[in-house]
């Protein structure tokens, strides 16, 4: 028997995005968000939910453009701080080490370190209360070309991506391969 928890963000489980923009300033700036995923095939699209009084949020309101970095799980540690302080006070890049990278194709940074990048030009914003909705067209994907599978697509069991459970408050990394998409499902087609 299933218990009702109510309305709540408990979907599981979450990315682990460093969201990176400049600040007003100029200055580089990385904060993490578990709220976003994909949400369009044509063009590429992704969204990232941010709370207005953010640092990160006037930084991709100005630039109109932003960068997310995957995180992957040994460096737990340095992306959890991106989301413990705020960019106004804290230079988060010269307390962690992480390295700051010119986006190619948008003005926004990334981290050299996070071994997935994506750079976004900020087409749609939506306010949903808490949080704006950002959507961003993916402008580039940049990955590490040891974590390709066949030369153009990331390995999850390479990039080891970070996710996060919400309630829970917890960092995991994914398992194995369970089975290959559009695939196994054929079993119950007649």
């Amino acid at each position: 028997m299933k218990k009702s928890l109510g309305p709540a963000t408990l979907a599981l489980p979450t990315p682990v995005w460093a969201v990176g923009s400049y600040d007003e300033e100029g200055r580089p700036n990385a904060m993490i968000a578990a709220w976003g995923g994909i949400c369009c095939s044509q063009p590429p699209c992704l969204t990232v939910s941010v709370r207005p009084g953010r640092h990160t949020y006037a930084g991709i309101m100005r630039h109109k453009a932003f960068t997310v970095s995957v995180c992957p799980q040994a460096l737990a540690a340095e992306a959890d701080f991106l989301g413990l302080v705020s960019g106004r006070k804290t230079d988060k890049f010269a307390a962690t080490g992480l390295t700051p990278v010119r986006g190619e194709h948008v003005n926004a940074p990334y981290i050299d370190e996070f071994p997935l990048v994506m750079e976004c030009a900020l087409i749609h914003s939506h306010d949903l209360g808490a949080h704006t909705l950002m959507v961003g067209e993916i402008k580039d994907v940049k990955c590490d070309a040891d974590k390709l599978l066949d030369g153009k697509h990331p390995d999850p069991a390479l990039v080891q991506p970070l996710v996060y459970a919400p309630g829970a408050g917890t960092y995991h990394g994914l398992g194995p391969m369970v089975a290959k998409g559009f695939h196994v499902g054929k079993a119950f087609m007649k």
